[in-house]
């Protein structure tokens, strides 16, 4: 049976659930469903030698950004990085690995995770610089590139209504990574908009059951 959901500070959940050496993903497409919060208060807690598993690294000292600034990361996996230059620097420079992915393939690496499924075939990247290294094979007339399921040790999410039992809606594009990331890593922090009393969400519209999630925080706002 699932424990209850915990409700709690940004910091206090940051500090609970991440240690360093931690895969973290980290949803959004942009500023389009990212944890603000939580993002501002993993680099507020200094905490180190992470890997972060997210669609992009927002820009330089901003968001994310900032996580490479303060030399806070060990590696990256993801695909567009194109609005952080830093990147590329601190590649360039051995401070960073970066596991550079197809977009198509890193929502299905990580759709993989959650759904028990350790590696699959994909058209993506065949021929280029990012299959380099990686097994190929021949399916009927074409070539398809192994890839593998891209699991973490926790997720930040961000929703826009959870209930008390931690089920969590989300609004519109802004669902984007959220969901899949709440699905394959084994903890799971939501930053919500809004807490509403249990039964008060249609339950067409749930879209990441309260079993994926352990921590609810409202905005930023206190535990209770």
């Amino acid at each position: 049976m699932k424990k209850a959901i915990q409700i709690l500070a940004c910091e206090q959940a940051i500090k609970t659930m991440i240690a360093p050496h931690s895969r973290v993903m980290v949803g959004g497409f942009g500023l389009r469903g990212y944890p603000e919060a939580l993002v501002e208060a993993l680099v507020d807690s200094g905490i180190g030698e992470l890997t972060i598993i997210s669609n992009d690294l927002g820009s330089p000292g901003v968001g994310l950004g900032k996580l490479l600034t303060n030399n806070q990361l060990k590696g990256l996996v993801g695909n567009y990085y194109n609005w952080n230059p830093e990147v590329a620097y601190a590649y360039n420079e051995g401070k960073i690995t970066v596991d550079l992915l197809p977009q198509g393939t890193f929502a299905e690496g990580i759709r993989a995770a959650g759904a028990g499924i350790p590696a699959f075939y994909t058209l993506a990247g065949v021929g280029t610089e990012l299959a380099k290294g990686k097994e190929t094979r021949k399916i009927g007339e074409r070539d398809y590139v192994l890839e593998y399921s891209i699991s973490g040790d926790v997720a930040l999410v961000k929703a826009h209504k959870a209930d008390e039992l931690g089920n969590l809606v989300y609004y519109k594009t802004a669902r984007n990574f959220n969901p899949l990331m709440a699905m394959a890593c084994k903890h799971v922090i939501a930053q919500v908009d809004e807490i509403v009393p249990t039964g008060a969400l249609d339950p067409e519209c749930i879209v990441t059951p309260h079993i994926f999630v352990d921590v609810l925080v409202v905005n930023g706002g206190k535990a209770r």
